[in-house]
This record gives C-alpha cells, structure tokens and sequence, in this order.
C-alpha cells in the first residue's frame, strides 16, 4: 500500500503513564478520547506505570486490553524483573532499539488496522541516558529494517536533552510521520509539522499528577533536592492529567498533516473531587 493514495488516519500518543493514578486517568479518559477523535491507533508510553518506575506484565496487558495498540518504554525499563520474558514474548510493548541487543526486548514493531500498517519506533537520546548504542545510526538502521513494510511511522525519543530530540526530528523529517518526545513529563509548546511532512514535539507530556514534582510527591523532592540525601519517592495523587497528542496523517505515506495537543484532567471519577 506504500506507493497508492492512503486514507486519513488519526494517531493518538499519550505521554509518560506515572502510577497508579496514571493508569486510573489513562482507563477513565481513553474511551472517550478514542470516540471524540475518531483514532485509529493507540500508542502510550508505560515507563512509569508500576509505581513511577519501569512496567509489570499485569499492567502491560490491561493497557492492551484498554485498546492501546503499542506500549514504548525507556530508562525504566528494566526495573520490574518480572517484565524481561514478557518484554520478548510481545511484539507490541517495546524499549528503545538502541538498548543492547542482549538486554531483553526489541525495539519497533508493526500493526495493522484496515489494511493501513502503522510502524513504531522506541528510541532512547544518548546524553545524561546512559546509553550503549548511538542514537541517529540506530534510528537509521530501523528505519531502513521497517520502512518498506510500513504506511506510517511514529517515533518515541526518550530523552533527557532537548537539543538531541530537536536533532532528530529534523534527522527525520520526510521519513516518518511523526516524532514525539517523552521522559522529561512537563509538555512543550514546539508542536508543528516540519517541512518535510513529519509531526514533532519535543516533550509530551506525563499522565499523572501535575501536584507533584514530576509525578513525585512534593515535599520529598523538594526535600531530596533540598538536602542531597536520598528519598524514597512516592507518587503523588495531587491534579492528574492526561498528556498526549493527536496526528493527523496525510495521504502520502509517511506524512503528517497536523499534530494537536490533548491535554485533560483527571475526572472526578479518579480524584474523588
């Protein structure tokens, strides 16, 4: 289907899933963010949804169950143990490709939903990450290992640095339909479509409590950051949203012809209000 004329579809990508009270905002909101939208695929980033750090294989398959087609990862990934087989087993849950190709895992994988094939991409950006593998010849090599197989793709860079995410948007730009960023949960104001048909966004966003510090309850990160003496972190349940973004794709293949921002409250429903 690459070389014909695609229908207009509409990809639906929410940020960082903190929590508990994360996956309860996730639950509450998706239905009716999915209708309203008309969305075609679900894809979520799951690296904090057990506990703030890393996924279980429990909360993976209630995310697919949900009707999220594709889970990225990133840092977190391997903090649940629990998840490495799991992590080989499932095409649709991912972490960054440019982990190393002995750690559990792989890191892109392809659905299909009337006929139209939608590739995604977990990557990871290199400075302050810890990182093996550099950033821009693995993107190269997947993109190279998938496009052909492919109507669209979208990328999650999960990073630190702004600068490397911006670099790889415009790396990217015409070669995949869209580039959005995660890791660092508070959205940025930089969504666009760039000239070469590609949607970025620098950061996303979390879904999770905008009460905390980064999803962190308050007064033990300001404590941590405060003493420089280790905190146990714990989520904070304090104004959670959902952070996403909507893309709109054209009717080439690998183009984007919008990307908006979707963000939501929490509904009383998981606050209690």
């Amino acid at each position: 289907m690459a070389s014909e004329c695609l229908p207009g579809l509409r990809i639906l990508f929410i940020g960082d899933v903190v929590g508990g009270i994360g996956r309860r905002t996730l639950h509450a909101l998706l239905p009716a963010l999915r209708e309203r939208h008309g969305i075609t695929f679900t894809v979520v980033n799951g690296e904090n949804s057990a506990g703030g750090v890393g996924i279980t294989p429990k909360i993976a398959r209630e995310f697919l169950a949900a009707g999220v087609d594709v889970i990225t990862l990133g840092n977190h990934t391997y903090h649940q143990r629990e998840i490495y087989p799991y992590l080989d087993e499932e095409p649709r849950i991912l972490r960054p490709v440019n982990f190393l190709r002995s750690q559990p895992g792989h890191g892109f994988t392809v659905v299909e939903r009337d006929g139209v094939r939608l590739g995604v991409l977990n990557i990871s950006t290199n400075l302050y990450m810890d990182l093996a593998l550099p950033m821009f010849a693995e993107a190269d090599a997947a993109l190279y290992a998938m496009r052909e197989k492919t109507d669209h793709i979208l990328v999650d860079v999960h990073g630190e640095a702004t600068s490397e995410k911006i670099g790889l948007g415009w790396h990217l730009d015409g070669r995949v339909t869209a580039v959005v960023g995660t890791h660092t949960h508070v959205p940025t104001n930089d969504f666009r479509v760039l000239p070469g048909g590609t949607a970025y966004i620098t950061d996303v966003g979390m879904t999770g409590p905008r009460g905390g510090v980064l999803g962190v309850v308050k007064e033990l990160a300001i404590q941590s950051m405060q003493t420089r003496m280790p905190a146990r972190f714990v989520t904070s349940e304090v104004d959670p949203w959902l952070n996403g973004v909507v893309i709109e794709t054209g009717s080439e293949p690998h183009r984007a012809a919008a990307i908006t921002p979707v963000l939501e409250p929490a509904p009383a429903s998981v606050t209690g209000r």
